[in-house]
């Protein structure tokens, strides 16, 4: 294999996001799937390989130290090298009867080496993981994960539903939005993201659900937020007034004397769920579209004889 950081165009100084941005690139590029190029299959296995070393922060160190060549294995310096000296792991030369010498692998004292099984499947790859009948001990690495996202309606995401989402592979797959999902939760597609270019399991894909905007809700966690209109004589004499809810129409008893800016709240009319959220409800004052001679009377009559000053205390 070809030196991970050439497959991948990147320099050798280059940095984690670098690297990552870099193999989606050609991870997309290359993917079966959707890529033309008769040697597709090869280039994405180059390519996945290369980040699999590249990718992973001890890996990546191991590979500049010199320790571990471009397909992840073990650089052998010759046999010299692993006597009683080579370190906590290696390989020990033994004399046996008759004066033949054998290689005995030796791991590092704690477990912090290989074990033989481990060692086969190194140098092996895929064909590791069969490792000489019964020495299976560590599954093979898994494909990468690969990230999404969905926009939904609040009427899907209070309701649940079906939503098609095209994944970072070019791969597009229905995906189920269950009933009162919150904004910003991830969906995982079990099995949807990169395959493992060793053999193992592929990755997930994690889809994210954004919850498009409303016209006039916001959602807040499982909370809803809601901006309401109100007239100038029912935030002074108070009343009942209509809000519109997820589930229709409700009346909502305003006090008297009300501020604009005040919140109510309804609760329980939020998003559904096991606990279901709020309906915050903030009050607007709104003055009549056209002039009023008798309200710009009052209004002068009140400046001058009642005078307040609501901003005293921003001083």
């Amino acid at each position: 294999m070809r030196d991970p950081y050439t497959v991948l165009g990147v320099s050798k100084s280059a940095d984690t996001a670098e690297i990552k941005k870099a193999y989606r690139r050609l991870a997309k590029k290359f993917h079966p799937d959707q890529s033309k190029d008769p040697k597709a299959k090869d280039k994405f296995a180059e390519v996945s390989a290369a980040y699999e070393i590249l990718g992973d922060e001890k890996k990546r160190g191991q590979f500049d130290r010199g320790e571990i060549d471009a397909e992840g294995k073990p650089r052998f310096q010759g046999f010299e090298g692993f006597g009683a000296g080579a370190g906590p792991g290696g390989f020990t030369r033994r004399t046996g009867p008759g004066g033949f010498e054998h290689f005995e692998f030796r791991s590092a004292p704690g477990g912090g080496g290989f074990d033989a099984g481990d060692i086969f499947s190194e140098l092996f790859g895929a064909a590791g993981q069969r490792r000489a009948a019964s020495g299976q001990t560590r599954p093979l690495p898994r494909g990468e994960d690969v990230a999404a996202e969905i926009t939904v309606s609040l009427r899907e995401a209070v309701h649940g539903g079906k939503s098609r989402v095209t994944l970072p592979t070019g791969r597009t797959l229905e995906v189920t939005v269950p009933a009162g999902v919150e904004d910003g939760r991830q969906i995982r597609l079990k099995g949807q993201g990169l395959p493992s270019p060793f053999g193992g399991e592929p990755g997930d894909a994690l889809v994210a659900v954004k919850i498009a905007k409303h016209p006039y809700f916001r959602v807040d966690g499982r909370d809803l937020r809601l901006d309401l209109p109100v007239t100038l004589y029912e935030a002074v004499l108070g009343g009942k007034v209509n809000v519109p809810t997820l589930d229709g129409q409700v009346e909502l008893n305003v006090p008297a004397g009300s501020n604009g800016g005040r919140t109510l709240r309804l609760r329980g009319k939020g998003l559904p769920g096991a606990k279901p959220g709020d309906l915050l409800v903030t009050l607007r004052i709104v003055l009549p579209d056209e002039t009023d001679p008798d309200l710009l009377e009052l209004a002068r009559k009140w400046q001058k004889q009642k005078p307040y000053n609501p901003r005293q205390d921003l001083t």
